[in-house]
């Protein structure tokens, strides 16, 4: 399996700073989106810590005998009690807090994706685009049980209120699943900086239509500033060839 990728952050049109953080593994084996919240100093830092620490464990824990499951769950925990350890140390960033969206592939078993928070994984095949991840807001909750409908989520006065973030003493909620790729398949890993921006089926449109990667995750952040840039936006591209 060969993969091809490509990332881009921008702060958007309203933020005066960028609290999104994202990383590629030069080798392509993962790749992290983390969306930090609690203030300019505290949101960054989330971010950079919940990236930092999980890329880490990771590259560390490579080669173990463990399922990739297991790796990626202990490094979004091991991410966790480094931003509560920071919290403690740093009381004026006490309520910081971040969402992650990972991606691990290792070659001797399937792909899979972890994640807390609202930051999202979508599989392009073909001419569908699908959203993998559950976002962990109560949203998601009353959409997912028919409360409300797609269309009032989309504005929602509580759509941003997350159910679960790393930098939580009592984080509970890590979702880790197996993720099945083909050939051609494209993968978006983003913050909710596109997503409040751009409907699904635009994402579909600008990805399918772009000449390449590059371009495909430089139109989205045009386009997501476009309709309003309310939010730092930030986007990992990975295409899958045979």
């Amino acid at each position: 399996m060969k993969l091809e990728s490509t990332g881009c952050t921008d702060p958007g049109l309203i933020r005066a700073y960028n609290q999104d953080s994202y990383h590629i593994d030069p080798a392509g084996r993962f790749f992290i989106v983390a969306d930090g919240m609690g203030g300019h100093a505290g949101g960054e830092e989330a971010s950079r810590i919940a990236t930092e620490e999980i890329r880490s464990y990771i590259d560390q824990n490579w080669q173990s005998s463990q399922s990739s499951s297991a790796i990626l769950e202990q490094a979004l925990s091991t991410a966790n009690q480094a931003i509560v350890k920071d919290q403690q140390n740093h009381p004026e960033r006490s309520d910081m807090g971040t969402t992650a969206v990972v991606i691990m592939i290792r070659p001797s078993e399937l792909p899979v994706c972890g994640h807390v928070g609202d930051s999202r994984l979508y599989r392009l095949r073909e001419s569908q685009l699908e959203q993998i991840t559950e976002d962990h807001t109560w949203i998601a909750k009353a959409l997912k049980i028919g409360d409300i409908t797609a269309d009032e989520a989309r504005v929602h006065p509580y759509r941003h209120v997350l159910s679960s973030c790393l930098g939580r003493e009592d984080l509970n909620h890590i979702d880790i699943q197996p993720l099945t790729l083909e050939s051609g398949d494209r993968l978006l890993l983003c913050s909710d900086g596109l997503t409040e921006e751009l409907i699904d089926q635009k994402i579909f449109q600008y990805i399918n239509d772009a000449p390449n990667l590059e371009q495909a995750a430089h139109t989205l952040v045009e386009a997501a500033k476009e309709e309003g840039g309310h939010d730092n936006i930030t986007v990992i591209l990975v295409s899958v060839e045979a």
